[in-house]
């Protein structure tokens, strides 16, 4: 008996001494022991509460929502460790309620298993979760009015620098006295300085939000190189600085990752090394440090030798707003927020950047990137150009622009590219055009009166049922602008202000892609209209109306092209591509004397050209395809036109 009081005296000065209320309860759900910190977390004597059912403890909101916990820990116990146990809410005695987190435990003894409740309260715990939940809200409300007010100062300022930069731009080509073009030129540059203020500012709050999206699509390496330096030469010139250009060849020739990004970094880098450098060279370093099979990890450097950068200053050189001095920014000029925005692009795309530096022997910054490789093939800026001067002799193009100045403007520089085009000031005057005009492509301003451009993307795409390329030109470039232009079926953007030479690439690959899709419903189109299968004005043009040489070109045209379309059916049946390019060279030129509809030329032309690449194509098949058809129904024409004129 002793010994058995010895034991309950030790097991109670064990509980004493736990830092948390324990309260040990029966199977009946009875309080049979406290120690002295539940008395102090509940307010009572223990004398009150032993014997006292735990639900004395526990609010009604426990018996009443939490009663199936009750059975399963009180009937058949667990255990439960501390942080994985349940939170409820206890009572004090003065009947305020308490966040707690309970931890249970089995205890048998002879009189049957009781259950031994650690108690902890954690209102502390839970006024801090909640002030950290509301500080991350307030956060996340802040970078939005950060982003929507950064997106607005971008639209405002942006909308009358399109037309201040665009207009002196083409003010610039024109026959200049020596003092005006100099004064001109001070405001081409001074606006060019305040858009890459404007951007800066942009790429470090869409960073910071992260919102900054990455794209991944072909480039030649060494070629972005070269371009993006030649930049540079007037800069080098006016110092007298050389440049030096190493570059690996041992880097495949098209890697996969985001050309402009990687721009951007360069650009900011060579420009730094240039504005620091009074004499000496900068030099630009590429090289591979390691290739697998699908990717490849190259090194770029930029070495300068000029001022140099102190070496308790280059921890912060990265930093926003950072410039070696403050006699550095007046001297120099800039906001400090270039090398921060360098830093954030590399490292967003899993890369490192490193500086090294000595006051007055220069700097070298190197950074890291991996790039996917590729077996794409890369269209270039003058096989773009060979495509317009061929094939895009007519663009028409519908401005839809509500600012007249912008109006005049992107007017200016199609009618430089020899595209003809038309003028709706919103989204509403847009469609009334579209519905009685054909175009072969949009360029839709985002806001503007009545109807604004997304809602007019979306009635284009949804109601109208048109797949007409649309180019968004917006002032505001956040990712937020880009995601719903896609998201309402436009095909790109321009942010202003304008690049006339962005401009025309990608209103030339859009349309160039356009004809290609439209290529494969030629055959629909030209079934629709059976009565220019053949052009009988354009043979009696040709024959002078001789009866007897347009019976001799049909005869002829017919027996030609049911040999060669057996042969085509045939070569596609062998996927002998060189006997099906001869087959279709030899059709082309008989077409045209036929006067067959034009696209018919078209689609024989890209036979030749997708066939040339001696590789299966499902494109060559369905072109081929569509060409036999169409061909086999002309023959169908011509023949009946024969036996009426025979009869």
């Amino acid at each position: 008996m002793g010994t058995k009081n010895n034991n309950d005296k030790k097991f109670q000065s064990f509980l004493e001494s736990v830092p948390d209320a324990i309260v040990i309860v029966n199977k009946e759900g009875n309080i049979q022991s406290v120690n002295v910190q539940t008395e102090t977390l509940f307010g009572y004597d223990r004398n009150e509460i032993i014997g006292k059912k735990i639900e004395h403890l526990m609010p009604s909101r426990f018996k009443e929502a939490h009663q199936g916990h009750r059975n399963i820990f009180f009937d058949k116990p667990r255990i439960r460790k501390m942080g994985e146990g349940m939170e409820l809410f206890a009572q004090h005695r003065d009947g305020t309620e308490f966040p707690v987190e309970i931890s249970l435990s089995k205890l048998d003894t002879d009189e049957g298993f009781l259950v031994c409740a650690s108690i902890r309260d954690v209102s502390n715990q839970k006024k801090i979760e909640k002030e950290l939940i509301e500080a991350k809200i307030k956060a996340e409300n802040a970078v939005k009015s950060k982003q929507q007010f950064l997106s607005n100062m971008s639209h405002e300022i942006r909308t009358p620098m399109n037309s201040i930069i665009g207009f002196t731009k083409v003010i610039l080509k024109t026959d200049l006295t020596e003092e005006q073009r100099k004064y001109l030129t001070a405001i081409q540059i001074s606006g060019d300085t305040l858009i890459v203020l404007i951007n800066d500012i942009l790429d470090l709050a869409k960073v910071d939000a992260g919102k900054m999206i990455f794209e991944n699509t072909p480039f030649r390496l060494s070629l972005s190189i070269s371009t993006m330096l030649h930049l540079f030469e007037i800069k080098m010139q006016e110092k007298n600085l050389k440049l030096e250009v190493q570059y690996d060849e041992n880097i495949p020739d098209v890697l996969e990752g985001d050309a402009t990004r990687l721009h951007q970094v360069i650009m900011n880098l060579v420009s730094n090394a240039i504005k620091f450098t009074n004499e000496g060279n900068i030099t630009v370093s590429v090289r591979k440090l390691f290739e697998d099979q699908e990717n490849v990890t190259v090194e770029f450097l930029i070495a300068d030798t000029g001022i140099g950068i102190e070496k308790e200053e280059l921890d912060n050189i990265f930093e926003n707003f950072q410039q070696a001095h403050i006699h550095t920014s007046r001297k120099f000029g800039g906001t400090g927020l270039g090398l921060a925005i360098v830093k954030k692009i590399v490292e967003t795309q899993g890369g490192s950047i490193q500086v090294q530096s000595e006051v007055g022997k220069g700097s070298v910054f190197s950074f890291v990137l991996n790039f996917k490789k590729t077996n794409q093939e890369v269209v270039s800026q003058d096989e773009i150009i060979e495509f317009v001067d061929n094939d895009l002799k007519n663009i028409k193009v519908l401005i839809v622009e509500d600012v007249e100045f912008n109006q005049l403007l992107v007017k200016t520089l199609l009618d430089e590219f020899e595209f003809a085009s038309d003028i709706a000031a919103n989204g509403k005057l847009a469609i009334e055009k579209l519905e009685k005009n054909t175009y072969d492509i949009i360029l839709m301003d985002l806001q503007m009166p009545e109807m604004d451009g997304f809602q007019a993307a979306d009635y284009i795409r949804n109601i109208l049922k048109l797949k007409i390329p649309i180019i968004a030109l917006t002032a505001d470039v956040t990712t937020v602008d880009i995601k719903k232009c896609k998201a309402v079926g436009m095909d790109d953007y321009i942010s202003k202000p304008i690049d006339e030479q962005i401009l025309y690439s990608k209103i030339v690959s859009l349309i160039k892609k356009s004809n290609a899709v439209k290529g494969d419903n030629v055959v629909e189109k030209i079934q629709k209209q059976e009565s220019v299968y053949i052009n009988f004005d354009f043979l009696n043009k040709i024959t002078n109306s001789n009866p007897k040489l347009i019976d001799e070109l049909m005869t002829v045209f017919f027996k030609q092209t049911l040999t060669l379309v057996k042969i085509i059916e045939d070569s596609l049946i062998s996927k002998d591509w060189k006997k099906l390019k001869a087959a279709v060279h030899k059709m082309v030129p008989s077409l045209g004397v036929i006067g067959t509809n034009t696209d018919m030329e078209k689609i024989a032309k890209r036979i030749q050209d997708e066939a040339h690449t001696l590789e299966f194509s499902e494109e060559i098949q369905n072109l081929a395809k569509q060409l036999t058809e169409v061909c086999k129904q002309i023959c169908v024409k011509l023949e009946s036109e024969l036996n009426i004129k025979k009869n």
